[in-house]
């Protein structure tokens, strides 16, 4: 299968950050930019109750069956990491290794995102998190998705620090979600971070699809 032009891993600060919103904007734009696109979830695990998956959603910005975007076996009905949610629920344990031999994405494809589960150090497997995810599948970008409040210069920072030790190839892009322009803080937090962090965070999903393409 020939190797997708750009492997981009999406990960996040913490939980609930709005990962799977921003990573189905960023294909549906890219998309629209006339790029072969697929999204792939090498795992998830979710309320029961909840409707839709993770899956669902990126499959539907990309034009793919949710089974597609993660396999079945790889679905677990419990909201607590996949490797925990399998283990819960007497399903075989979940190890990297599996996770990445698993992998297909579309035939000449520009564009593959990988969506992970909660933040970047959250287990996706019992032997390896967002950073070994990106690090197996020598990702060329890692997006890591941020709040824009309170707390957002320490997470980001402490993103970037774990980012730079242990998978330093991936070109890193910050996106503070949820940023309003109007918001005192939020333009604070942004010109903080480019000032004395030398980041460049990306505000908009047009912005940070061009930091991925570039």
């Amino acid at each position: 299968m020939a190797e997708p032009t750009r492997r981009v891993v999406v990960g996040g600060t913490g939980t609930e950050i709005g990962k799977t919103h921003v990573a189905c904007a960023l294909a549906t734009t890219l998309v629209s930019r006339g790029l072969t696109v697929g999204a792939r979830k090498p795992a998830q695990s979710f309320d029961p109750g909840s409707d839709p998956t993770d899956a669902d959603l990126l499959g539907a910005a990309t034009g793919e069956a949710p089974e597609v975007v993660c396999p079945p076996h790889r679905c677990y009905a419990r909201a607590m990491a996949p490797p925990m949610a399998a283990e819960v629920l007497g399903a075989p344990p979940v190890h990297l290794a599996d996770l990445l031999g698993e992998l297909t994405w579309p035939p000449g494809s520009d564009v593959v995102l990988f969506e992970s589960a909660g933040g970047l150090r959250s287990p996706i497997a019992l032997d390896g998190d967002t950073l070994d995810l990106a690090a197996g599948l020598r990702a060329d970008v890692l997006v890591v998705i941020a709040d824009a409040g309170l707390g957002t210069i320490n997470a980001v920072r402490q993103a970037a620090e774990l980012t730079d030790r242990h998978v330093p190839d991936p070109h890193l892009v910050v996106h503070l979600n949820r940023f309003d322009d109007v918001d005192e803080l939020h333009r604070a937090n942004l010109a903080w971070l480019r000032a004395r962090e030398g980041l460049a965070p990306t505000t908009t999903v047009a912005a940070l699809t061009d930091a991925v393409l570039g």
